[in-house]
């Protein structure tokens, strides 16, 4: 929106001609909706605590987060909130991808905020059913891949890239369409399930989403994605502000979400930064590194899934709890020990993601 404006001014002033710099806008991307989270949030913690939406806890879980029982909730809507109005002030609103990122984004937080809704404000225990939860997800998913496939303009952006070997990727085809619904709705539920611990969510993603801003500002740049053996792909730079938007609004968040945590993101948050991450993976044409960075996404997943196998097969629990967050909780680590030492993994896997752009 301010692009449009700088470019009408740029024709009298011609220093205005600093914003057509993508990674001025991107900074000022993330510190705008820093600036958004830490004017906003406080207002919406009063707001959230006036109505009494506030967290539930399980009994069986560990007996430290009975204490966090009545904590506000639905905070992720603060994030959405600093994302798009950063991302609609400094991105440039004639770029199709930025617009396939925000729609995939705002409705996967819709879905959230409805599950969120039933269960903290129409005191439905269960929230959305698991089958019409996952269904909205894979609803949205596949109109967004479709929409992708549809208008892709070279082979390139329906291919899979393979890291660590120079212009080596498959041709999809239209498998392109379920590999994208997979990947959306995987990182969105793999968030999702993260996020149980105060700022144990919220990190991770931000460290995800500076790495592919970076994977997206190569890509876009044909230089670049020439000397580093990535696919080129005109225009995805421009994501690269929501990107930025992303970082300042989690951190934002983080300020108040760090423990003890004073709110709580809900469903309307993970499961929209989970889809957002998906997105920025498949436009920027890195899943299997999206796979690599969210390890810890991955890692908390795959303990529910071997959870509740074992359980079903033998009637025996391989975690004390899962996700594996609450086993080491149950093992005795205090819970800033487990959020942090997950930091550092994310750390350690994104770098190893970062490091594939020049390991080829």
């Amino acid at each position: 929106m301010l692009l449009f404006l700088a470019d009408y001014l740029e024709k009298y002033v011609g220093a205005f001609r600093v914003f057509q710099y993508l990674t001025l806008r991107a900074i000022l991307g993330v510190l705008t909706a820093l600036a958004i989270s830490l004017l906003v949030g406080p207002w919406m913690i009063r707001r959230l605590s006036y109505h009494q939406i506030g967290q539930h806890v399980r009994n069986d879980g560990p007996q430290s987060h009975l204490s966090k029982a009545g904590t506000p909730t639905m905070g992720g809507a603060l994030i959405l909130v600093s994302i798009f109005s950063s991302t609609l002030l400094w991105a440039d609103l004639r770029n199709r991808f930025v617009w396939v990122v925000l729609a995939v984004t705002i409705a996967f937080g819709a879905i959230g905020w409805l599950d969120d809704y039933k269960k903290l404000v129409q005191r439905q225990s269960q929230g959305l059913s698991a089958r019409a939860k996952f269904s909205w997800q894979i609803i949205a998913g596949t109109a967004a891949a479709l929409f992708l496939y549809t208008i892709a303009n070279l082979p390139v952006e329906t291919q899979l890239t393979i890291p660590m070997f120079k212009n080596l990727s498959l041709s999809l085809g239209i498998f392109y369409v379920p590999l994208t619904v997979f990947v959306i709705v995987g990182s969105s539920n793999a968030v999702n399930l993260t996020d149980g611990l105060d700022g144990l969510a919220i990190m991770p993603t931000v460290m995800v989403a500076a790495a592919l801003a970076i994977f997206a500002y190569a890509s876009g740049h044909s230089e670049f994605a020439n000397y580093l053996g990535i696919p080129h792909i005109p225009g995805v730079g421009e994501v690269v502000v929501f990107c930025g938007a992303i970082v300042g609004a989690g951190l934002g968040f983080l300020w108040f979400n760090a423990y003890p945590a004073q709110v709580f993101m809900g469903d309307v948050g993970a499961l929209a930064l989970g889809a957002a991450l998906g997105v920025l993976a498949v436009v920027v044409r890195q899943e299997i590194v999206l796979f690599i960075m969210g390890g810890v996404f991955v890692m908390e997943t795959v303990s529910v899934i071997l959870q509740v196998v074992s359980f079903k097969m033998t009637g025996r629990r391989i975690f004390r709890m899962a996700p594996i967050h609450h086993h080491f909780e149950l093992k005795g680590w205090p819970e800033p020990r487990v959020i942090v030492r997950f930091w550092i993994i994310t750390v350690i896997l994104v770098l190893i993601g970062l490091s594939t752009l020049k390991i080829r």
